[in-house]
């Protein structure tokens, strides 16, 4: 299967999950909303144009703000996400061996422990924005961070149970392209 047929069919999967499953779960106590559909973003070759990385993460954002009847409450986050996606990566991988090596981030193509500070530190920064936006007040401070924790770790957990459950194929990239 292309690279190309792939992401979109992922794609579409990442929105159908989000907003007819995800986001019918009813919230905990209106405080805890899982999300998943920004692995997306995170899951996207390493090789992809900076520019297409922001324009594929907008229209992702713009998708699930479609279908949740939110005006980019969604696309702020994930176009942030994968500004800073890049620069990540450059921190986190030598240069010389995976990316060269690899086609996409995952836990083989990594390591565990700079795949998960990867994951972790870019599904905080989307969960800071997203519930700032979406609360747009600086009233209890104890609050907006609850929020932000108990989502975040709600979607890390559903995070590694579906990088447990559907287990990505590190394909090696050939050397001459």
């Amino acid at each position: 299967m292309s690279e190309i047929l792939k992401n979109i069919i992922r794609f579409i999967l990442f929105v159908f999950v989000q907003v007819f499953i995800l986001n019918e779960v009813p919230p905990l106590h209106q405080f805890i909303i899982p999300y998943v559909y920004f692995l997306f973003i995170l899951w996207l070759p390493f090789n992809t144009n900076r520019f297409l990385l922001l324009l594929i993460a907008f229209v992702l954002g713009l998708s699930i703000d479609y279908f949740s009847g939110t005006i980019g409450l969604h696309a702020a986050p994930c176009v942030l996400i994968a500004y800073l996606r890049p620069f990540l990566l450059n921190l986190l991988i030598p240069q010389d061996t995976t990316e060269q090596s690899y086609n996409e981030p995952s836990i083989k193509s990594m390591g565990w422990a700079p795949y998960g500070l990867y994951i972790g530190l870019l599904t905080f920064i989307h969960h800071v924005l997203l519930v700032l936006i979406e609360w747009m007040q600086f009233g209890d401070f104890g609050y907006f961070l609850g929020k932000v924790v108990a989502t975040t770790a709600m979607s890390l957990l559903l995070i590694f149970i579906t990088e447990m459950l559907f287990f990505r194929k590190s394909r090696l990239r050939a050397y001459g392209t």
